[in-house]
């Protein structure tokens, strides 16, 4: 027990030391990569102007979005150009993905040409990546993500915004996908803190929180969570919240970044606010709202994000999530999909990474950090510190699953490495599957990200809900326009899946 103390203490004032260096270096380094992608994108853009005008056939050559025609007969049916991924349309509106950022993530348009999912959203002119700030708590984002889709000005609610002194509305939208709805759908992938974005959004959805628009649950056709914070984390605690799951020490990892945030959000430099952004406009840092005086008053905790709970460290606490999950369901007619990550096992009996080279070297000190750390007031009755070691870095095993806590959502482990074309998956059930990785293998890295979101593509990871809404499509529809996959058999397996409605599979021969 003292020896596990002591361990504990010298690799948790290593890992504060080591954290905050590779933050800041991290942070350069991702700058000035996505300076450099951005220049580099506007050379290539400029010769691919000038290349078009001379040779036309090089600006489909050099286009991600690349694809082929489909012609279907029947009143509804159109041309439509299509990429790799397996899709239904209705009419001409493709099935979105929406793919969610976690804790320090963003979106599409932030970081220049830098890609948090390594350039996954390139492979399908489907995919919608927004930026729903870096920090901000989970509510806030699932109110931003609704009006980045339907379109419109984000209304956090009244009562909520006098509660945590901010204002009530925010940031305005065009809306990327206005015709959503439960006739039209979409797919949610969060990584980290996405998933519970995903899945309160669908919540606040159910219970009709944006006024002006009749909402339900059945807006939401999939939720993928991807190394996903479902059930709260023990990494908090080591940055800095307390064991009530709320509150920070006064000295911590996370007291530097919230200086840093705030002197950032205060200084408010148009271009570097464009370039990247914490996601807290709502709450008037900026000097030009704030003054001198604001900033002092937020940088000694009596006003701002911080002196609440209203912002992402404390939702990620198990005890946040207890009664995140106690509200919000797993619902019938959604599938639900989870990729867990670890890079811990047992090594005569302690839980221990085992490697010191296939990890990032920050991942590897917390993981140990986290299968040393013991909490002193255990966040529920009935926890246990060792159900919680295994963990990717970033999350607990425990956390990825599927909601766990206070009681198990209807759960299934997938019933094979890989996903098979035609397997069977019912709606309503969070089917899960552990992969040996840690918390990044899904993003930045193309190499790595790339090659893990192809899990998602290639075996079909939308199939069953595909189907499953083609037969709503179906009803009272003379015809459905079909997009085939790059692979021939791919296709015929769906089709005779055995789940595939018969009119359905009746045109294949179309």
């Amino acid at each position: 027990m003292v020896l596990r103390w002591w361990l504990y203490s010298v690799v948790t004032v290593v890992e504060l030391l080591v954290s905050s260096t590779v933050h800041v270096i991290y942070g350069l380094w991702i700058a000035s990569s996505a300076i450099t992608l951005t220049l580099a994108g506007f050379i290539s853009d400029e010769h691919r102007r000038s290349s078009s005008r001379v040779m036309p056939f090089l600006s489909t050559a050099l286009s991600p979005m690349s694809g082929t025609f489909v012609d279907v007969p029947g009143k509804e049916a159109s041309r439509h150009m299509h990429s790799a991924a397996t899709a239904f349309m209705d009419a001409d509106v493709k099935t979105p993905i929406v793919m969610l950022h976690g804790i320090f993530g963003f979106g599409k348009g932030k970081l220049g040409q830098f890609s948090y999912w390594g350039g996954a959203e390139l492979k399908d002119d489907r995919v919608l990546v927004p930026d729903l700030g870096a920090l901000t708590s989970i509510h806030d984002r699932a109110c931003a993500l609704f009006y980045y889709l339907k379109g419109g000005t984000v209304y956090y609610g009244a009562a909520r915004a006098k509660e945590f002194g901010h204002s009530p509305t925010g940031r305005t939208f065009q809306g990327h996908y206005p015709q959503w709805d439960e006739h039209h759908p979409v797919h949610f992938v969060g990584h980290s803190t996405g998933v519970q974005v995903a899945r309160l959004l669908q919540q606040l959805l159910a219970e009709k929180k944006f006024p002006g628009h009749d909402t339900n649950e059945n807006w939401v056709l999939s939720i993928t969570s991807l190394s996903g914070a479902l059930n709260g984390t023990t990494r908090v605690h080591m940055d800095g919240i307390n064991d009530d799951g709320h509150t920070m020490r006064p000295v911590c990892l996370l007291q530097a970044c919230r200086i840093a945030v705030l002197i950032y959000e205060w200084i408010d430099f148009g271009l570097l606010n464009r370039f990247y952004g914490f996601g807290f406009d709502h709450y008037n840092l900026s000097w030009r709202k704030a003054g001198l005086k604001g900033l002092i008053s937020t940088l000694l905790g009596h006003s701002g994000p911080f002196t609440t709970t209203n912002w992402i460290l404390p939702d990620l606490s198990i005890h946040s999530s207890i009664e995140f999950n106690k509200r919000v369901k797993t619902y019938p007619n959604t599938f639900y999909f989870s990729y867990a990550s670890k890079i811990t096992c047992k090594v005569f009996g302690f839980t221990v990474p085992p490697s010191l080279f296939r990890v990032h070297p920050l991942l590897l000190l917390r993981s140990i950090q986290m299968c040393l750390f013991r909490f002193t007031t255990p966040p529920y009755e009935g926890y246990r510190d060792e159900d919680w070691l295994d963990n990717d870095g970033a999350l607990n095993l425990m956390s990825q699953l599927f909601p766990l806590s206070p009681a198990p959502h209807p759960n299934q482990p997938m019933e094979s490495d890989e996903l098979k074309v035609g397997q069977s998956f019912q709606p309503g059930i969070w089917y899960y599957r552990v992969i040996e990785s840690d918390h990044i293998n899904f993003i930045i890295n193309k190499d790595r990200a790339g090659v893990h979101f192809d899990i998602l593509e290639t075996s079909n990871i939308f199939a069953a809900c595909v189907l499953y809404s083609a037969r709503s499509l179906l009803v009272g529809r003379s015809s459905v326009l079909l997009v085939e996959t790059p692979c021939e058999g791919q296709l015929d397996a769906i089709m005779n899946c055995g789940g595939c409605p018969k009119e359905l599979r009746s045109m294949r021969a179309l």
